[in-house]
């Protein structure tokens, strides 16, 4: 797994257990705010998994939470969380958010695209390039090729990054 332009950047510091649990103290209040203005209801979870915090909202009624859990506004609701964490603690934040089981969603279907990649490989292709995605979504895609028993780099810059599967 290569993730190219993060070798050309300054090297992030590590946040520390009690910087990623602000993090996400600060996260679950501005989601718990975007909730109550919404109406809808939410249960919060709060963790730190790696050098991540992690929010995840559930509700019983998965109908409360499917217009929040569509990918796009996961990703959206995410950055605007990530601003607002920012703004309050002074440090960049790389938190996740999840709504309604939307990460277990979003993994399933890039399962499906690096498998779809992987086929035009066994049809003869020499590499299968995926669409432009987020960082954690080329991470969840390289650990799934390397599981899969291939190779993947991510090549181009910004918002046109994107992950390039190989036989290695």
């Amino acid at each position: 797994m290569t993730d190219n332009a993060d070798s050309t950047h300054e090297p992030r510091p590590t946040a520390t257990v009690a910087q990623l649990e602000q993090e996400g103290d600060v996260a679950a209040d501005y989601i718990e705010g975007l909730l109550d203005i919404a109406d809808i209801d939410g249960d919060l979870t709060l963790d730190v998994r790696g050098d991540r915090a992690y929010v995840s909202v559930e509700n019983d009624d998965e109908e409360s939470l499917a217009l929040l859990s569509d990918p796009d506004t996961v990703q959206a609701l995410q950055e605007l969380t990530r601003i607002a964490v920012q703004a309050r603690t002074g440090r960049f934040s790389r938190l996740i958010l999840d709504i309604g089981g939307s990460r277990a969603t979003r993994r399933q279907q890039l399962e499906q695209l690096v498998d779809r990649a992987i086929a035009r490989l066994d049809d003869g292709s020499s590499q299968a390039s995926l669409p432009s995605m987020s960082s954690y979504e080329r991470k969840l895609v390289h650990d799934i090729v390397s599981d899969r028993g291939f190779v993947s780099e991510s090549y181009g810059e910004g918002a046109d990054r994107h992950t390039v599967i190989s036989r290695g």
